[in-house]
């Protein structure tokens, strides 16, 4: 490398990106996680001018006035709105960025396992356009699997369970490939959607998406709890049109989740029954590993080992396993050529 390279690389801030629908978290070259924020922005209808991204835009959720609206602009992990995705990016890398605003930096960006050319082609080009030099996407299921340290690069089976917040990643990786995989629509979102249908049917009570995701903290389970939970949470009375303040317990988010969790269950052991003998026999020894801000929901892990009768574990950092694999690959170019797509 010669001696402009080597300026080139010291002033270059190199960046790993897990673009999620819930959140976006980036990991900057040797400095660790730098942000951690709501994948939310804050649009004014009438001009398409930003007001706030990441948690200013979430603070706003709800609580905006007619011509303000907080968008999600990733939807089930993928780009729904190009345009807003593109400057909440160019939000994030920015911030990130400590050198050379004028030095573009490479980055590796997480991925769902099985969405399209056409929508692998839309977050490159949302990357370059928020001035990456260089871009390199990894699948999450890949790169939750390095950054929860599985030893992907053996041949061993290694199977993963990545529950974001739009999708769920399920994979058996082995010789730093994926041998078998299988992504389902359906996650963290999906949870927080379903609580607040149950709650509007069953009370005639209209709660909104910070409450639904509260109650999913707080008292959600997808296996029955050593001890009862109940929660007080407010709303709008849909009969009458004013607030009220009911009490729920966890035997009924249990049951407003459990369609998720089934969902989740049966992507976990379609995968098994597709995965090699030899394979699945490692994973008889080594269990599933469990990542992701979904992997948290009470006794998941408990619910996963009864239904498939195999050792499941919580990765460490399972919010962040995403963005630490990333992170990882960024200083591992030999991984990262193999394991990364390059554009």
């Amino acid at each position: 490398m010669g001696f402009f390279s080597k300026i080139h690389e010291y002033f270059r801030t190199d960046l790993a990106i897990d673009l999620g629908t819930a959140n976006t978290l980036v990991i900057a070259k040797g400095k660790g996680i730098v942000s951690r924020e709501p994948s939310i922005v804050a649009v004014d209808r009438n001009t398409r001018k930003i007001l706030a991204v990441g948690t200013e835009a979430k603070l706003m959720l709800g609580k905006t006035p007619a011509h303000i609206v907080a968008i999600r602009p990733m939807k089930d992990g993928v780009i729904a709105d190009f345009e807003i995705t593109e400057q909440m990016l160019e939000y994030f890398i920015k911030k990130a960025r400590s050198g050379s605003q004028f030095l573009k930096p490479r980055i590796v960006i997480g991925i769902p396992s099985e969405i399209t050319q056409v929508e692998r082609r839309a977050v490159k080009d949302a990357a370059l356009r928020a001035r990456a030099s260089e871009v390199y996407l990894i699948e999450q299921a890949m790169a939750a699997a390095i950054g929860s340290e599985l030893p992907i690069t053996e041949p061993g089976g290694n199977m993963i369970v990545d529950i974001g917040g739009g999708t769920t990643d399920v994979a058996v990786i082995s010789l730093s490939g994926i041998v078998i995989s299988k992504s389902i629509r359906i996650a963290g979102n999906e949870m927080d959607d379903s609580i607040i249908s149950y709650i509007k049917k069953k009370y005639n009570l209209l709660i909104g998406e910070r409450t639904a995701e509260q109650i999913k903290i707080q008292i959600g389970s997808a296996y029955p709890l050593d001890e009862n939970l109940e929660m007080e949470i407010k709303g709008r009375d849909l009969s009458h049109g004013i607030p009220k303040t009911i009490t729920i317990n966890d035997n009924e988010i249990r049951e407003a989740l459990e369609n998720v969790v089934l969902a989740i269950v049966e992507a976990t052991k379609n995968t098994l029954e597709r995965t090699p003998p030899e394979l699945s026999a490692d994973i008889v020894d080594r269990g599933i590993i469990l990542a992701g801000g979904g992997a948290l929901l009470k006794n998941l892990d408990k619910r996963l080992k009864e239904e498939t009768l195999l050792p499941v574990f919580i990765s460490e950092d399972s919010l962040s396993s995403v963005v630490i694999g990333a992170g990882k690959i960024l200083d591992n170019i030999d991984l990262l050529k193999s394991v990364g797509q390059s554009y």
